[in-house]
């Protein structure tokens, strides 16, 4: 059996192209820590004092941060896939954005005599959806990833009990 690595690397679809984003993604993924460790239900308490609780905080958002990029990720799939009229709103920004790049495929967009650079064709793409996202309520959409975001990732932040670091397996507290 090849190496477990090389084996990913092979099956993983090629949704998003090469570059710093699809490196961006494969370092969240290869950084990622056990699920089961994650949502261990044994491994939550609340936290002794306020002291405990921030650092809590700032050392799980840490320890755990690959793993909330996939929860927020999750969030927004949830937030899109069940809302029809932003599913809408996607397609006709895409559609947009599709036809517009085959059309720069024939030849140069021309308008006014004059030509139009590929980043004003994606604005001008944003353009004709945004009463579509607007319709949409993708504006209320957009908090409620962020309020459900700040609100799952800041408890589970805040209760879960801290990983040991490294070299910190032992750790003794005061009497």
């Amino acid at each position: 059996l090849p190496p477990r690595s090389s084996a990913r690397v092979d099956l993983q679809p090629k949704l998003i192209p090469s570059g710093a984003g699809r490196e961006w993604l494969e370092r969240r993924r290869a950084t990622i820590r056990p699920w089961g460790t994650f949502v261990d239900q044994q491994r939550f308490s609340r936290p002794r004092n306020v002291g405990e609780l921030c650092q809590r905080l700032v050392r799980n958002v840490e320890y755990y941060q690959s793993n909330y990029v996939f929860v927020f990720l999750g969030l927004i799939l949830y937030c899109v896939v069940t809302s029809p009229m932003l599913l809408v709103a996607l397609a006709v920004f895409f559609g947009a954005c599709y036809i517009l790049y085959l059309r720069t495929l024939q030849s140069k967009l021309v308008l006014f005599g004059r030509e139009v650079s590929p980043a004003h064709q994606y604005a001008l793409a944003g353009g004709v959806s945004f009463p579509f996202f607007w319709l949409a309520g993708a504006g209320s959409a957009v908090f409620w990833v962020l309020g459900a975001t700040l609100v799952l990732i800041g408890s589970h932040a805040a209760f879960h009990q801290m990983e040991p670091a490294d070299g910190e397996e032992l750790q003794m507290e005061p009497v």
